[in-house]
């Protein structure tokens, strides 16, 4: 991309940028004081469109980004960033969202690896109830709204357990009628987080399921501490995943068989719906639940040896009660 904003440059009379905090090859997020609403620290994602887009093309492409960005604008979930203000200036796209302080999960994977040790399952599990929450209230909307690019570093751990789905950079809008469809931003999402059918950018069918695989991938990542074998690899070498509990064996059954169901290579072969997928995970909730009812081996035999004397006083009138029945 081309140059990066300074520290100092306003935006619009109101933006006042105090850092860059992320790049990439189409755009940059800043870290921005709003001038106007004193106090308020607010991020600015610039969006840079193509160099190569013709007059025409780079018109339309504005239309279309001020179209979309006040889709998103409309959006209101406590694990999204709000969207507050989109516009345009020196040729390049502009969306002001609220800053969410604290690490990425990305971050917090790094963490777990210098300590050696991995994410708790609960949490991980925690996480993914709100990711879930947040990506069916998207996918409800009207036209629905996929992310595309889910994955540890576009999520936020807020304070208080909250978690935020941060970058809007490939939000796409599906159009009902399935005639054509219209982004925000060219891309094809993190290789790793990807599925097959996002490897061809806007020319391949995406839909909520994609979203699905990206989570399902994001959450193998969290458990197993280290990212699933990408599409296209899985797609020319079909045992190159490894199983998530070969990785992580306190991963529990349940868990593993939903994070693989919805990493299936093709759409069909995942859970439908977000909340299909969202089921799966609260299987492995009440699983556990169950699981826990149950003393372990250590625990039956503290309790025999305990009530070794009770136990016996059972067995014997169990014995007596049955030599009765025989003889009435």
């Amino acid at each position: 991309m081309g140059h990066l904003l300074g520290e100092g440059t306003v935006l619009r009379d109101r933006y006042k940028i105090l850092g860059c905090v992320g790049q990439g090859g189409m755009g940059a997020v800043y870290r921005a004081a709003d001038l106007r609403l004193e106090g308020r620290i607010c991020a600015v994602k610039e969006i840079q469109p193509a160099a190569d887009l013709p007059p025409n093309a780079l018109e339309q492409s504005q239309k279309q980004f001020h179209r979309e960005a006040s889709v998103l604008a409309r959006l209101d979930h406590p694990n999204l960033p709000k969207v507050s203000d989109y516009f345009t200036a020196g040729g390049r796209e502009y969306l002001v969202m609220d800053f969410v302080a604290g690490r990425d999960l990305r971050q917090v994977l790094e963490a777990a690896r210098r300590e050696g040790r991995t994410l708790d399952e609960r949490q991980v599990l925690r996480w993914a109830e709100q990711l879930c929450d947040t990506l069916s209230y998207m996918h409800s909307q009207d036209p629905p709204v996929l992310h595309r690019d889910i994955k540890p570093a576009n999520i936020k751990e807020a304070p208080g357990g909250l978690v935020k789905l941060v970058d809007f950079g490939l939000v796409k809008l599906m159009v009902t009628d399935d005639t054509r469809t219209v982004t925000v931003l060219q891309g094809r999402g993190t290789l790793a987080y990807t599925p097959l059918e996002q490897y061809g950018g806007d020319s391949g069918h995406t839909d909520p399921r994609s979203d699905i695989y990206a989570l399902g991938a994001t959450l193998y990542h969290l458990l197993a501490g280290q990212p699933p074998a990408d599409a296209k690899e899985r797609f020319l070498r079909p045992d190159s995943l490894i199983p998530l509990r070969t990785l992580n064996p306190q991963v529990s059954l349940a868990t593993a068989r939903a994070i693989h169901a919805a990493l299936a290579m093709h759409p069909d072969d995942r859970p439908p719906t977000v909340e299909a997928f969202r089921q799966l995970l609260r299987e492995t909730s009440l699983s556990d639940a169950l699981v826990s009812l149950v003393p372990p081996q250590a625990a039956w035999r503290r309790v025999l040896s305990e009530n070794s004397g009770l136990i016996a006083v059972v067995a014997a009138l169990f014995v007596l009660a049955s030599l009765l029945t025989l003889l009435l």
